[in-house]
């Protein structure tokens, strides 16, 4: 999910950055012997008698985690050529790396001398500098939030940029979908992987002891998973009276590196039978003997959280199954409840794309542009908002930077629902094209032989349409008067002009002094506005009273322009 990177030579020379989830599972694997194990589980390297080092298949290479010379305590991950006697060693850099090792890989990037670079969000940190910085990788996307993309994107302004996640954010896959970023989806599954059996119940003591102990007695491993860690202690209590055949042990963010290290190394080895943990095994985990999974409070989760944990199991040959409970006497919320629906129907592999998509659709696409909601999206919509952002990438893409025509919008607030219903025209792609029609309506004509046609498919006009004929009416005169900004009340209208000009300035002054008190000019930070005092109680009211308005108006400027 990014920009395509189609030729790396000229990244010979420059530093790469790749940025994993920050999480203490994937912060320790880098100083634990858990890494090694999980990069030569698939069965690309094939073991030899070397302790903790690993052949490199198809090279006369291998690979080690030993001590690092400059800092006690510390592992680093080492490459050995055999026949070039050539050492390469890998640092990393995360909350869990001894200070003294994190500042000797912070002055190595500094000064260049560092080619590559693997760590967490600590790599995104103020005090982090890049000499020559060609390349950045973003591992599990979806946990890099807007501050992250944003010093992302002012590191280095011709960087590419490679982002990978099964279930990308709604924003990125948004970004995606209109051609704002490339695109590239891969769908096929490993090789005899099953897909995980997925069960949406109510919390049932008796269902989780079946589950966990038949994960047992096939000689496999369970997560138990809690969405806080206050959840925790009383899920051990749970499961110690409920199930003391298991060997339980509890992991979360909060707990020491080494204590957190040596629990999932033991966990790694076999030594337990359950993982009670956060959210913490969410990404990159892989422990192949770990076939179940069963989620406490299933409805607090996210539907792209609860992919992500589903993914945890089922990484091997073996069957696995996922066991979301919910709680038995409180209702859910409906998101909660449409979540976990599209989860339990998209139980197929391979299903990331389309899990992102519907959480694209239940939770929107969010801020596109910056920190800050887009104003284009609150002023015409979001269906609008796309076409418009769709046909600027277009333009940019076949080199053209500057506008086709000036179709600068105005803003008009009445007071009223200004839309076309669902239950007036049902179908979506259709709501659309009318919306799309509309926005190209410039005279009364236009508009009166649109609403006849809609009259003529759909039957009577609802309020709702009328008001947005109307509107779209005032828009069309706003254009022609130069009113960038019309607020209507029950008191009357506030009227700002575009770059504070219009047309017949002499015009205007008459039109005023014959309104008499009713009519005055004011001025604050914004510019000069044009007051009108009115008694326009109902929004049929304003309406009506906002177009004769501007009909004057537009009659005036255009008197002058004649």
């Amino acid at each position: 999910m990014g920009r395509t990177v189609s030729n790396l030579r000229p990244l010979a020379a420059a530093t790469v950055l790749a940025l994993s989830l920050s999480g203490p599972l994937h912060a320790q694997a880098d100083s634990s012997r858990l890494t090694l194990d999980r990069i030569f589980a698939s069965g690309e390297f094939t073991p030899e008698l070397l302790g903790d080092a690993r052949w490199i298949e198809g090279e006369p290479a291998y690979t080690r985690l030993e001590p690092d010379s400059a800092t006690p305590g510390a592992r680093a991950l080492v490459r050995y050529d055999a026949a070039s006697g050539r050492r390469d060693v890998w640092i990393p850099a995360s909350r869990l790396v001894p200070a003294a090792q994190l500042a000797e890989v912070k002055a190595g990037l500094a000064d260049g001398n560092t080619d590559i670079v693997i760590g967490t969000h600590a790599l995104l940190g103020k005090d982090i500098k890049f000499k020559n910085l060609g390349l950045v990788i973003v591992d599990e996307e979806q946990h890099f939030g807007v501050s992250h993309k944003e010093k992302l994107k002012s590191l280095r302004a011709e960087v590419h940029v490679l982002t990978l996640s099964a279930t990308p954010i709604p924003r990125t896959l948004q970004l995606a979908l209109t051609g704002v970023r490339d695109l590239s989806i891969i769908a096929s599954p490993p090789v005899d992987r099953l897909a995980v059996r997925t069960f949406v119940t109510p919390f049932d003591p008796v269902t989780i002891r079946e589950a966990l102990l038949r994960e047992k007695y096939r000689g496999g491993q369970s997560f138990y998973v809690c969405p806080r860690i206050e959840d925790l202690a009383g899920a051990k209590d749970f499961l110690d009276k409920t199930v003391p055949e298991v060997r339980v042990t509890v992991a979360h963010g909060q707990m020491p590196p080494t204590v957190l290290d040596d629990i999932m190394s033991a966990f790694y080895d076999g030594k337990y039978d359950v993982l009670l943990s956060t959210t913490i095994i969410e990404s990159g985990l892989d422990i192949p003997t770990a076939n179940t999974l069963i989620v406490h409070r299933a409805d607090r989760f996210g539907l792209s959280q609860l992919y992500q944990l589903r993914g945890r199991v089922g990484r091997s040959k073996l069957r696995a199954y996922a066991l979301f409970t919910l709680p038995a006497e409180k209702p859910i919320t409906p998101q909660a409840e449409r979540r976990l629906k599209v989860l339990q129907s998209l139980d197929t592999l391979g299903a990331g794309f389309q899990v992102a998509s519907h959480d694209l659709d239940i939770r929107g696409a969010g801020n596109l542009l910056g920190e800050e909601q887009s104003g284009h999206i609150k002023e015409v919509g979001f269906e609008l908002y796309q076409q418009m952002l769709e046909e600027a990438v277009v333009s940019l893409k076949a080199g053209i930077t500057a506008p086709v025509a000036d179709r600068w919008s105005p803003q008009i607030t009445i007071g009223t629902p200004v839309l076309i219903p669902d239950d007036y025209v049902a179908d979506l792609s259709v709501r659309l094209a009318l919306y799309r029609r509309l926005a190209d309506l410039e005279d009364e004509r236009e508009m009166e032989s649109f609403a006849a046609e809609l009259v003529d498919r759909f039957g009577p006009l609802p309020k709702e349409v009328e008001h947005l004929l109307q509107v779209v009416a005032i828009k069309a005169l706003c254009r022609r008067a130069n009113v960038e900004k019309i607020d209507a009340g029950p008191k009357g209208a506030v009227l700002s002009f575009r770059d504070n000009n219009f047309a017949n300035p002499v015009g205007l002054l008459q039109f005023i002094q014959a309104q008499g008190p009713s009519a005055r000019i004011r001025n604050d930070k914004s510019g000069q506005k044009l007051v009108l005092l009115g008694d326009w109680e109902t929004p049929v009211q304003r309406l009506k009273g906002t177009t004769a308005l501007l009909r004057q108006l537009a009659g005036i400027a255009e008197k002058k322009a004649a």
